[in-house]
């Protein structure tokens, strides 16, 4: 029995308070559809958009990465420290950056390009950490070992690369400019996806207590799957790039096969789990099975949306936009919180009256996240054919007939935030009485 690090434990607060920031953001924006005019002088649209992307990303990175310092043993307490600090102050800063409307950066990095490197540092040191902690048990690793050391080591290269644009020998040929930026941003969101995964395949195996899935062929056959994914998956974001046809036929089967696997794989967890198990770790399960859900969802919108006939329609329309908010959301957030009800089932049983406020919380999130995605793709289908069919009809008077959509859209909106917030303050509440009390695990 050893006393818990706090830090892990920080990550995690802060994971958790992007989140909700993130979500706030997000109606922020989401007013602005409805009143155009809606703080358009201190927050204008390009500003919130950048801050609610960069609250969200922040939300997965930051709690993925506590998640995993809390799964490692036997962890380096001060190298955690100076990773936490250094993500807490450069998030600040870019905060500030965003808010001062100071846009240097690119499309979803949009902060002043010198963030890079306290960035890429801070991974270094996770980086460091874990092989340090990790690779004495090398040849035994379950296969979520080996996605988060994966994960790590990518997510390091891609975000350089997303940065090369920096170098003039990119920066000014447009056309490999614009494909180097839509590649990285496609791998980019693969690495943290190995480090989500390989949490959802670590808490699964941790419930049912048995590791012969994380050890079995299938999850390493998933795992390389996974691998090839996040390194040439991201050619399907390039479709309309003028770049060789090999290129997109190749990407266009591997974008197939990845999530039907995870598919199968939650699946056969369901099938395994005794009811005991359920609940014990009843929120933990009831979360990872909403997070099934969507990974069937997203499964049939994206095998669509990789079809390139499809993929013409859709490209910059909502429906792209439902395609990243079901990840996001619906299957990484969701993993990402199975994760941290497990933490706390296993550090700090949550209440009887937490665990209602909680149950209440996830039924309004799913239930208007469902009518939000459904929104979101009306939007996106309604551009599509207004783009193809109605070129006649103005911008102006296009976006006016969506109005009632942007309205539903906005108050589907609200019941995310609601729900969503009141899961995230039970944890909060939760994740300050642990490290006050430094819990034993």
């Amino acid at each position: 029995v050893m006393k818990a690090n706090k830090y892990p434990f920080y990550f995690i607060a802060l994971g958790l308070i992007s989140l909700l920031f993130g979500l706030l953001c997000g109606l922020l924006a989401g007013f602005q559809y409805v009143i155009p005019d809606f703080i358009k002088e201190t927050l204008p649209f390009h500003a919130v958009r950048p801050l609610h992307t960069f609250f969200v990303i922040s939300w997965i990175l930051l709690s993925a990465i506590g998640g995993i310092y809390f799964y490692i043993k036997n962890a380096n307490q001060s190298l955690i420290k100076w990773h936490f600090w250094l993500s807490f102050f450069t998030g600040i800063g870019i905060v500030i950056s965003h808010l001062s409307k100071n846009f240097a950066g690119k499309e979803y990095l949009e902060f002043p390009s010198y963030f890079y490197f306290p960035i890429v540092l801070g991974w270094i040191l996770f980086g460091i950490h874990y092989y340090k902690t990790m690779l004495p048990s090398f040849k035994n690793w379950p296969v979520y070992y080996w996605m988060w050391a994966t994960g790590i080591v990518f997510m390091i290269y891609h975000f350089t690369e997303a940065h090369l644009w920096m170098l003039p020998y990119f920066r000014e040929n447009f056309i490999q400019n614009i494909a180097l930026q839509w590649k990285s941003g496609g791998s980019y969101v693969g690495s943290w996806n190995m480090l989500v995964y390989g949490t959802a395949l670590f808490v699964m195996s941790k419930i049912s207590g048995d590791e012969s899935y994380a050890v079995s062929k299938k999850a390493f056959f998933f795992y390389f799957l996974g691998l090839t994914n996040l390194m040439f998956g991201w050619a399907h974001h390039i479709y309309i790039v003028p770049t060789a046809p090999w290129i997109r036929y190749f990407a266009y089967g591997i974008s197939m096969t990845e999530w039907i696997i995870l598919f199968s794989i939650i699946y056969d967890w369901k099938k395994s789990l005794s009811t005991a198990k359920k609940t014990e770790f009843s929120l933990a399960y009831k979360l990872m099975m909403m997070a099934g859900f969507w990974v069937f969802w997203n499964i049939v919108l994206a095998l669509l949306l990789s079809i390139p006939a499809i993929n013409l329609f859709t490209h910059g329309t909502h429906i792209t936009v439902a395609h990243s908010m079901g990840t996001t959301i619906g299957i990484n957030t969701l993993i990402l919180l199975s994760s941290i009800a497990y933490i706390l089932e296993i550090t700090n049983p949550l209440d009887t009256r937490s665990r209602k406020n909680i149950q209440i919380g996830i039924k309004i999130f799913h239930s208007s996240f469902l009518l939000f995605w459904i929104t979101l793709l009306l939007l996106g289908a309604k551009k599509g054919y207004w783009t193809f069919f109605n070129p006649t009809i103005s911008f102006g008077k296009f976006q006016e007939s969506l109005h009632w959509i942007y309205t539903l859209f906005t108050l589907f909106g609200i019941g995310i935030l609601i729900g969503l917030y009141m899961i995230v303050f039970e944890f909060l509440k939760k994740l300050r009485s642990v490290s006050k009390n430094n819990i034993e695990v």
